[in-house]
C-alpha cells in the first residue's frame, strides 16, 4: 500500500487555491499553473515520501468551462529506487441543477521504479458536491482494476468544507479505501486552510488512519502544505 498516491487533488482535502486563467473570457481555453511544498505527502492517510518533504508542480486547462486536463508531479519515497510520481487526468465537470459533478480518470505513472513493481495505474472517479447553506458537502468514488499492483480498488469519500472567515476555511473528509488483498482500511482528515492572496495559500492538515499496526506509514500526522497557483 505504500505506492498509493495522491490525487490533487486531493479531494482528499489537501487544500486547493484557483489559478489565474492565462486566457481571456470567451476563449476556449483556460490554463493554470502550481508549485508548492509540504511536510509530508500524503495520500488516503498514508505517506508517500516516508514522511519527509514533498515537493510539487502542475499544469491544469479547461475547455469551454466543462471539460478539464492536466498533470501533476512530485517526489515520493517508498523505500527503493522510486524517486518521483506523475499523475495525468482528463474528465468532465456538468452541472446538474444543484449538483456540481465530477466525472474524470487519473493515470498514476511513476519513476525509476523497480522493473516489475507494476505500480503504474488507471483510477476512474465519479464525484459531487452540493451547496449547504454556506458550505460544500460532497461524496466521491475511485475504482480500479489494479491499483499500484495491489489488485481490484474502491475509495469511497465523504468530504465537506466551510469559509469561516473571509480568507479562512476548514474542511474534513472520511474514506474507505477497499483493495483485493488483505490491507483494507479507514481514513479521515481535518484541517483548516488560508488563502494570503490570490495566489499563495497554506493548509495545516490531520490525518489518520485505523491501521497503525501496518506501520509508521499509517500513523496520524500533521501535515503544513504551501501552494501557488497563477
Amino acid at each position: 500500500m505504500n505506492a498509493l498516491k495522491t490525487t490533487l487533488f486531493a479531494a482528499a482535502a489537501t487544500f486547493a487555491m484557483t489559478g489565474v486563467a492565462l486566457a481571456q473570457e470567451g476563449e476556449v481555453f483556460d490554463f493554470s499553473f502550481n508549485v508548492g511544498a509540504a511536510t509530508d505527502y500524503v495520500f488516503r492517510g498514508i505517506s508517500q515520501t516516508d514522511e519527509n518533504y514533498q515537493v510539487f508542480a502542475g499544469v491544469d486547462t479547461t475547455l469551454w468551462s466543462v471539460g478539464y486536463a492536466g498533470a501533476w508531479i512530485s517526489n515520493v519515497d517508498f523505500g527503493d529506487s522510486t524517486k518521483g510520481e506523475f499523475d495525468l487526468y482528463a474528465g468532465v465537470k456538468p452541472q446538474v441543477g444543484p449538483v456540481s459533478l465530477d466525472l474524470g480518470v487519473i493515470y498514476y505513472g511513476y519513476m525509476n521504479a523497480p522493473s516489475g513493481s507494476d505500480l503504474d495505474s488507471v483510477e476512474w472517479k465519479i464525484a459531487g458536491s452540493v451547496p449547504v447553506g454556506p458550505a460544500t458537502v460532497g461524496a466521491a468514488v475511485y475504482w480500479s482494476d489494479d491499483l499500484a499492483g495491489s489488485g481490484n480498488a474502491t475509495y469511497v469519500e465523504l468530504n465537506g468544507s466551510v469559509p469561516v472567515a473571509e480568507k479562512v476555511s476548514i474542511s474534513g473528509a472520511v474514506g474507505r479505501q477497499d483493495v483485493d488483498y488483505n490491507g483494507d482500511y479507514s481514513t479521515w482528515n481535518l484541517g483548516v486552510s488560508y488563502a494570503l492572496n490570490d495566489i499563495v495559500g497554506f493548509d495545516l492538515r490531520y490525518h489518520d488512519t485505523d491501521k497503525h499496526k501496518f506501520g509508521d506509514l499509517y500513523d496520524s500526522r500533521v501535515v503544513l502544505s504551501l501552494k501557488a497557483s497563477f
